[in-house]
């Protein structure tokens, strides 16, 4: 079907009236979405990246706990509040004196060394989808101009260094409020691959638009097939547009095939040992998942623990921390949204919340260290807002975006430091407040992304990569 002088349709139109002709004759091989990524990936490459200031990390691994992790029951201890409020968990020393813990965090006050704790962080959104925005982007959600993910701008910025899979993926990726990423003014290229699945810790777990639905020698002939078609337009249009796209076809298929894709996801290669270590549930293996993408390349992984709300997970309904109500309850919150919105979750002491939470982070920067992977990744445990210094009706902790923690390591931030404060109760920033600008600017920066640049955006006018986001000094 050679193209002719007359035919009306762009090298694009025919690349995509092509592509639904393999996908009715050749269905189901990847659902070719990963194709699309990588031609994609292909036709915005071209833009390249500027040079910046000299890198301290390589990579950027993201641990995504939304809900609203409490912080005065966690991070930031505050023993002075009223008896009525107070957290019923005592302040604990880490192995850095003069910093402190709650004891829900008594294993992670070990590796206290290699941790820099933000607890300035505010900001005055109180929703949770626009809050997970908000720390994905490290800008505000829903002005005039749509940002993409941090991860969008940085593969676009300095690309990826591994072939074999996507550079932006998050694990797993089908929360409510994952479905708030977004790759902005970019290509599509720069989209997220989500993993998607239910319990990681299943054996039967594995990343769908990764593996073969046919046998390998059937899939060998669909892609022969695939290259006849290709190379009669390839051959007689000379297109460099036709050209990435028969590459990137190339790429897909390589990925489905490559030994490499499926060992990096494949978590029964990982030792015994060291997954009870990060523990036997779904947020231990996510937080175990998220390091092998980093050890393989991957430029920028977001884990987000949470998965579908028809799943039952072995340690628990809804792994996530909006804490409405009965937060202190030393089993499940309840099942039935009849309180202050409290639905499906369990106490914040439990396993399935702070339990799973604190062996697998401590576990996390442990294995990084012990492989010299800390050295080069930057790890930022963050959440969208906090809970309200105050204890509601329903025995909970509401929304409270005026003050919050993240904590993050490697990449050279000099672990042991505390870096902000709110007041005796938690509930307003009094020293170094930073925003989420602030942490997207410094995530940048970190990566050697120059911001001073600024980014291409619509109609080819520059933008910011941050809106007044400034680094934060005591992390470089």
């Amino acid at each position: 079907m050679p193209s002719s002088s007359t035919d009306p349709l762009t090298p694009i139109q025919r690349y995509f009236a092509r592509r639904e002709f393999v996908r009715r004759t050749a269905p189901g091989i990847l659902g070719l979405s990963l194709a699309d990524l990588l031609f994609l990936e292909r036709q915005a490459k071209a833009a390249g990246g500027s040079a910046g200031p000299k890198p301290q990390a390589k990579n950027v691994l993201v641990l995504l706990e939304q809900g609203g992790l409490s912080h005065v029951d966690t991070w930031d201890p505050k023993p002075a509040q009223a008896s009525d409020h107070r957290s019923p968990f005592k302040p604990i020393s880490t192995v850095v004196p003069g910093m402190e813990f709650t004891e829900l965090l008594a294993k992670t006050a070990k590796v206290a060394d290699r941790l820099a704790v933000l607890r300035g962080m505010h900001h005055s959104i109180g929703d949770h989808p626009m809050g997970t925005a908000y720390m994905l982007q490290g800008n505000r959600p829903n002005g005039p101009l749509k940002y993409p993910d941090m991860g969008c701008v940085v593969t676009e910025q300095i690309g990826t260094e591994c072939r074999y899979l996507p550079p932006y993926i998050m694990v797993p990726g089908n929360s409510e409020q994952a479905y708030n990423t977004t790759h902005g003014f970019m290509p599509a290229s720069r989209a997220v691959f989500k993993t998607q699945g239910n319990d990681l810790s299943d054996p039967k777990w594995t990343v769908a638009g990764l593996r073969p639905y046919v046998s390998e020698d059937r899939t060998e002939r669909r892609r022969r097939m695939l290259g006849r078609v290709e190379s009669d337009f390839v051959d007689t249009t000379g297109s460099t547009t036709l050209d990435a796209a028969r590459k990137a076809y190339e790429l897909a298929f390589s990925a489905v095939m490559s030994p490499e894709a499926r060992t990096a996801f494949d978590l029964s290669r990982e030792p015994e040992h060291l997954r009870s270590a990060y523990g036997q549930g779904h947020r231990g293996h996510c937080y175990l998942l998220g390091r092998r993408l980093i050890e393989s390349g991957v430029r920028f992984v977001t884990v987000d623990v949470r998965w579908p709300r028809s799943g039952v997970p072995v340690d628990g309904d809804n792994l996530n921390w909006d804490h409405h109500d009965l937060i202190y309850n030393n089993g499940s919150c309840g099942s039935v949204r009849d309180k202050c919105g409290g639905e499906g979750r369990y106490g914040i002491a439990t396993w399935p919340m702070m339990g799973s939470v604190d062996q697998a982070f401590s576990a996390l920067i442990r294995d990084m260290d012990d492989r010299g992977l800390l050295k080069e990744t930057l790890v930022c445990f963050v959440t969208e807002f906090g809970r309200t210094p105050t204890i509601n009706k329903c025995a909970g902790r509401d929304h409270w975006p005026q003050a919050y923690s993240i904590a993050l390591a490697g990449a050279g931030i000099r672990g042991g430091q505390v870096i902000g404060a709110t007041d005796r109760v938690g509930g307003e920033v009094v020293e170094a407040p930073h925003t989420p600008e602030d942490y997207g600017e410094t995530v940048y920066r970190k990566l050697g992304i120059d911001t001073s640049q600024r980014m291409i955006g619509p109609g080819e006018r520059p933008v910011d990569f941050t809106d007044g986001g400034k680094p934060i000094a005591e992390l470089f």
